[in-house]
């Protein structure tokens, strides 16, 4: 049962990230994109706050622990939402779920180069064929690859990078690292970064004493993004990412297409194509083929680190 654990964890991923898209929506059309990330990652590290001073969570965090998780942390969330962000501003949000979609062809190469895991030539194959079922939709869903622009193609591949970076980081940070003391870094550096920039926002267009207001009508919609979308979902993908390779856990991001797809035609009465079926289907030919192909899971090892940390508790 134990080895079918990640894979029950990357499905729970997708789902909550499939569904976090509807409450994304509704509440970008009442505040600016870096308010709702502050709001959120406030919501998110208040959660874990007050999950460990109730005792239903226990975590010991250093100050040298906040400094090694650092770049992890710079990397998802800060580059990758503020990148991510400033490229659908440029763009449209098609072209960035094309863009996007590269994800795990990028997590493939950087795995390889950084941690000597290398999918094999099945695995690649089921990889591509994840992608190309997620640039199938978006593409059909568009008609046209349109809102092409120089700066925000640059910034969306920035964000594909930034999100590369952080699968390697947190399956690197694996080996000392458990999932939930990663997961506390990345939402208290993401709640004190974002809140920064929207707070500055806020002083510069005059409006600081209205910061919280939106909170009347969006609390439901900060709460899921900030709970569920961020302290969940993001313990479980790092734990995920501690169990099996990142090139692995990188293909269950492409589900989160199916999910949104299927949440919109539930929830909110949106329509279904046949290039919708097409597409799901390579995406989750993809997932299962690149896990059924793969060696069985194990944890990440870096021996240096495991060294260093048998020193440390020595």
């Amino acid at each position: 049962m134990n080895r079918y654990l990640p894979y029950l964890a990357g499905s729970g991923v997708a789902l909550t990230w499939g569904l976090s898209f509807m409450f994304t929506r509704g509440a970008l059309d009442a505040i600016s994109p870096f308010h709702l990330l502050g709001l959120r990652f406030a919501a998110a590290a208040i959660a874990m706050i007050l999950l460990r001073v109730l005792g239903i969570i226990k975590i010991k965090i250093s100050l040298n622990d906040y400094i090694y998780l650092m770049p992890l942390s710079i990397f998802q969330p800060i580059l990758y939402f503020s990148a991510e962000t400033t490229g659908i501003m440029l763009t449209s949000a098609s072209y960035t779920g094309m863009i996007i979609a590269a994800i795990p062809i990028v997590v493939a190469i950087f795995s390889a180069a950084v941690l000597q895991e290398y999918p094999n030539r099945m695995q690649v194959f089921f990889i591509i064929s994840s992608v190309s079922g997620v640039m199938f939709i978006v593409f059909m869903d568009n008609q046209s690859i349109e809102g092409v622009n120089p700066l925000g193609t640059l910034a969306l591949l920035g964000a594909v990078a930034a999100a590369a970076c952080y699968n390697i980081a947190s399956r690197k940070a694996s080996a000392t690292y458990s999932p939930l003391q990663t997961t506390w870094v990345m939402m208290i550096v993401g709640a004190v970064s974002f809140n920064a920039i929207a707070i500055t926002q806020s002083i510069i267009a005059d409006e600081i004493t209205l910061y919280f207001a939106p909170l009347t009508e969006l609390w439901l919609s900060v709460l899921y993004l900030g709970v569920a979308s961020s302290v969940a979902a993001f313990f479980l993908f790092n734990y995920v990412l501690s169990k099996v390779p990142a090139t692995q856990g990188a293909v269950f991001v492409n589900m989160v297409t199916v999910v949104a797809i299927a949440a919109g035609v539930i929830f909110m009465g949106e329509s279904i194509y046949w290039y919708h079926l097409i597409g799901t289907a390579a995406i989750l030919l993809g997932i299962w083929g690149t896990n059924r192909f793969a060696p069985p899971p194990t944890e990440y090892q870096d021996e240096e680190t495991t060294e260093q940390e048998i020193q440390k508790y020595s």
